[in-house]
This record gives C-alpha cells, structure tokens and sequence, in this order.
C-alpha cells in the first residue's frame, strides 16, 4: 500500500513497565480501518495525495448533499472523519497507479516502522490567564496580592501600542498540534489498535491522523557510555602496575 498515514481515534492512556522496572507511559490509539475516497494527483491537481476516510457509523442524513454525491459517486459508504495523506509515488511509472479508489487502508501499513507522527486537537481550555497558557511564575502570593496576573507589558509614550505575539492571557487550546516521532511500541492487527510511547493530544475519543516519521530521531548504537575510559576503573589499574 502506497499510503503513508491512516485515521484513527484516541482511545485513553495507561503505562507499562520494562524489563529494568522503569515506567513508561503509553498511549493506545484505534487506527482504522480507513477507505481511499479521492485520488489526487500530480497532473491534474499539482501534487500526488490521498484521501481516506475513517470507516465508522454514521448517518447519511448527518452529511451534507455534497458529501453524499462525492461518496455515491465511487459507491462508497458515509465517512464522518476525512483527512488527505501523502502517497508515495511509484519509481518506475511515476504515479500512484498501485492506490486506487475504494482501497482499504488498514494499521498493517505501519508495519516494519519505528516512529510516527500523531496530529491531533488539543482540549479547549477556554480563556486561561498566563500563569496557565504560559507557565509565567506569577507576583507574591500575599494577602491582597493578584498573583495570577501579568504584569507590565513594557509598552509606555513609545511606541505606544502592544506588540504582535505579546504573551498575554487568551484562548487556550482548541488547537492543531502535531507531536513528532512517538515510539511504536504495538500493533495490534486483529482490532486495529496502535500503541505509541507518550501523549498523544486531544481528548479520549478524540480524532487523529497518524502518520509514518518524517524526520525520524537516529538510533543510538550500543549502550550509553560506550567506548569511553571509567577514570575510577583507569587509576585503580595504574596502582596496580605500580
């Protein structure tokens, strides 16, 4: 499959212990199934994409009239979630021509990787202050005092306005966030589960893209610590000699 991404949702978090007792916090995500809705390609639409959608129920009457005919045009069934994802381009003839509509995208497309990409929606906070949104430390926390509050903004008679980007309270979260390079820790392909190392945003439930690593981290070869001299070990050997 040509596809480099699959929908999903959040299922909730938990944690798993290693072999040497350490706690690692885990999240499991429910990844498809998912179906190609729309191909889109280089010489019709200037670039080469996928659209999949996440196979779920729903009700025909929560779609739109549009949605309805551009899924009864390929005889497709009604899809809340879509999303587009990159595909990759075949070497040899140079389109997707591999991927076609219909196509089922299942978590199987993740197998032999390491690392992916999750996309998701943070929880709406509503409006936070800036010890919330920005971890400011705040004033005294006195009798009488504000503490939540932030301050002087350090504009006076010039230049008289406040800059663009000034950290100040406001809407927090409801946002479009994308954590790079979580650990694939499990695949399960019986019920479509992924499990990640890490946070994954958004609430339990919640709608998310998952995506193979872009930019994946390098892999460390042996342990921490290797090729160097342990200068405790070194001196004890230099008296011995002596």
């Amino acid at each position: 499959m040509a596809v480099t991404g699959i929908l999903g949702k959040k299922i909730g978090m938990t944690q798993v212990f290693d072999e040497k007792g350490e706690v690692h916090p885990i999240t499991v995500l429910q990844a498809g199934p998912c179906v190609i809705t729309q191909l889109k390609t280089a010489t019709r639409d200037g670039y080469d994409a996928a659209q999949i959608g996440l196979v779920e129920f729903v009700k025909e009457s929560r779609l739109n009239q549009p949605m309805r005919g551009h899924f009864a045009k390929h005889n497709l069934p009604p899809v809340k979630f879509a999303r587009e994802v990159d595909i990759i381009v075949d070497a040899v003839s140079g389109d997707g021509d591999q991927t076609k509509v219909g196509d089922r995208v299942l978590v199987d497309i993740l197998d032999g990787e390491k690392f992916v990409d999750v996309v998701g929606t943070s929880k709406g906070r509503g409006f936070a202050g800036v010890v919330k949104r920005h971890h400011f430390g705040g004033g005294p926390k006195s009798h009488g005092s504000m503490f939540t509050i932030n301050g002087s903004i350090g504009s006076s008679a010039f230049p008289s306005r406040v800059f663009a980007g000034m950290r100040m309270g406001g809407h927090m979260g409801n946002a479009k966030v994308t954590v790079r390079n979580l650990r694939i820790l499990g695949v399960d392909k019986d019920e479509n589960l992924l499990v990640v190392e890490g946070a994954v945003p958004g609430p339990n439930g919640g709608y998310v893209v998952i995506t193979k690593a872009k930019k994946p981290p390098r892999e460390r070869r042996g342990f921490a610590g290797s090729g160097t001299v342990d200068p405790l070990k070194a001196s004890k050997r230099a008296i011995k000699k002596k």
